[in-house]
């Protein structure tokens, strides 16, 4: 029993398999848009009703579908506690905690149901070249990110510098300087504050050329990484025909 049960819900290779991954797949698609249709205003009561009758359907089969994972899994405690463990059960847990005994304060937690989208990268395998991307990219993109707090941290004393005489109320200290040194090297510029000296400008138009390359460096880094990863799945398909 317990083999077959893992032949279902673990080898979406197999019929039974790519039925039950088809199903959970539409039902989590399901469970997205009636929680997004849930937040609409003024929905009538039939509406909230059938909405309502959903979200159990869905979330009833949710639970049988971790519970039986739990079952047929080889190390229980290692799949509870993995990525895709914890991911299976906040996608129920909201529900159940929302009911029974009036513990209304805790229905913040429904809020979790948005981590429902993360199970469809259960059947997607791109996510597994996702992940090795990151391992492979991940000392370049750890030293990044170094660089670029450092950056952010000069650019916020160098604006402040510049400006705090001209506009004391904007450029209050190097903290307040931290949001414009923010929105300026990732070059999304809104705008609510701004340099009006010479100096300030300059010194913006050198961070805004610099957050080019900040935005730029950790793109082309998981690009190429992608790529490897993408070698690396096609060398070890080849080895495995060879065999």
């Amino acid at each position: 029993m317990k083999e077959k049960i893992a032949a279902i819900i673990d080898d979406p290779q197999s019929s039974k398999g790519r039925l039950f991954a088809y199903v959970m797949q539409a039902l989590i698609i399901t469970s997205l848009i009636t929680f997004s249709v849930s937040t609409l205003p003024d929905i009538s009561n039939y509406t909230i009703r059938v909405l309502r009758a959903i979200e159990i359907v869905t979330v009833l089969i949710f639970t049988v579908e971790y519970l039986a994972r739990i079952y047929v899994a080889n190390n229980k405690i290692a799949y509870i506690f993995s990525f895709y463990g914890l991911i299976d059960v906040l996608a129920i847990l909201p529900f159940y905690i929302s009911s029974g005994v009036d513990l209304r304060v805790l229905r913040i937690f429904r809020l979790l149901r948005l981590f429902r989208i993360l199970k469809l990268f259960r059947y997607n395998q791109a996510i597994g070249r996702y992940h090795r991307a990151f391992v492979i990219a991940k000392e370049e993109l750890v030293l990044f990110s170094a660089v670029s707090m450092i950056l952010l941290y000069l650019s916020s004393v160098g604006i402040y510098y510049f400006e705090n005489t001209a506009q004391p109320e904007q450029f209050k200290s190097v903290f307040h300087s931290l949001w414009w040194a923010v929105v300026t090297l990732t070059t999304v510029g809104y705008g609510d504050i701004y340099p009006v000296t010479v100096g300030g400008r300059i010194f913006t138009f050198i961070v805004l050329m610099v957050g080019l390359g900040i935005v730029a460096v950790p793109a082309g880094l998981v690009a190429s990484a992608l790529s490897q990863a993408h070698s690396e799945e096609n060398t070890d398909k080849v080895e495995k025909d060879e065999i």
